[in-house]
């Protein structure tokens, strides 16, 4: 068994995949990479993948499969890990190695003990086009270092301070035994990623290290705002599996005050992404929509519906008439500069 299975989803990725997989080569013998070419049309990323197999066959795997989307190339890199640990990384991000490899020395540490570790965490720094200076985002004050520790051992994490899929890494099993299946042909899957596991993990812990370099800004991007609003149904999609998911599951979060603080802070930040984003595209359709979305919330769960509606993210997207969205959107464009998100 190798100690940490790496999966790369590739669509047309040939321009910028090989600094990737370079990058991942440092772990050596201990890591599986496998690279998942998820129907490529264009470019040479099917023939790429199948180089480095053929060049590391004791590391690297090349999957080939038909267009299923981001979400179906993680769900085969899960069906193909035999790593204890399993980590994604996109096609145009990379890790660094000092930081790696420091990871690497933890899990092995962690490989050894009797009771597993569910999830490490670890920074990630947005790489974006255009800008000199680096976003970090950590952890420090919000979980502790050096220790092992369960939700109730997190400290408050602050609005627009999430863990995400850049700084993750879960146990293999636990994302079997959570059931874990992404939904083919739709973006924005890493929400789901980093969601619906939560409630399976009692031990973490926070190394702090920035690890993943997460590229931002390459035109045609899925986190680029004109492309997000393109794609606004896909939004919605997930936003409504996550609604399910937390309903359905609310009675369970709620035996552990601080993990359901967290995950209902991470789902009401994503219902406000779409809320701003359908509001930004400018369209009357997309009005009724925003409604519709808050409205299955509500048919949902009406309970978690007011909560959140009459919270102040929920009562600032829902501003009545012209000047109310354009306060909105104001203070959304505030949000992007303080966090640095698209």
């Amino acid at each position: 068994m190798k100690l940490l299975s790496i999966a790369i989803p590739c669509y047309n990725s040939e321009k910028y995949m090989r600094k990737c997989v370079d990058s991942l080569l440092a772990g050596g013998e201990d890591v599986e990479i496998i690279i998942v070419d998820d129907g490529s049309a264009r470019d040479r990323t099917g023939e790429i993948a199948d180089e480095y197999a053929e060049r590391y066959p004791s590391i690297v795997k090349a999957v080939h499969q038909e267009n299923g989307g981001h979400g179906a190339a993680v769900n085969t890199g899960i069906r193909n890990a035999t790593g204890l640990y399993f980590k994604v990384v996109d096609s145009d991000d990379w890790v660094k190695k000092s930081a790696y490899l420091k990871a690497l020395d933890k899990l092995r540490e962690f490989a050894g003990e009797q009771e597993a570790l569910d999830m490490l965490v670890c920074n990630f720094v947005y790489e974006k086009e255009g800008e000199k200076h680096r976003k970090v985002m950590h952890y420090r004050h919000i979980l502790p270092r050096a220790e092992v520790f369960s939700w109730e051992g997190c400290h408050h994490f602050a609005k627009g301070h999430y863990i995400l899929m850049h700084s993750v890494i879960f146990r293999t099993g636990l994302l079997e035994e959570c059931g874990l299946k992404l939904p083919k042909h739709t973006f924005y899957v890493d929400n789901l990623y980093v969601f619906e596991p939560l409630p399976y993990v009692k031990r973490m812990y926070y190394l702090d290290v920035n690890l993943y370099r997460y590229y931002i800004g390459r035109e045609g991007q899925s986190v680029n705002e004109e492309i997000m609003i393109s794609r606004i149904d896909q939004q919605i999609k997930v936003n409504k599996i996550m609604m399910d998911y937390f309903a359905e599951k609310k009675q369970e979060i709620l035996k552990n005050k601080r993990l359901y603080q967290y995950m209902y802070n991470y789902l009401e930040i994503i219902t406000t992404v779409s809320s701003v984003l359908l509001i930004r595209s400018g369209k009357k359709e997309n009005l009724t929509k925003k409604k519709e979305v808050w409205d299955y919330l509500k048919a949902k769960d009406a309970r978690l519906y007011r909560r959140m509606r009459h919270g102040f993210m929920g009562s600032a997207m829902n501003l009545p008439g012209k000047v109310g969205r354009g306060i909105s959107v104001g203070g959304y464009k505030i949000c992007q500069k303080i966090f640095k998100f698209n």
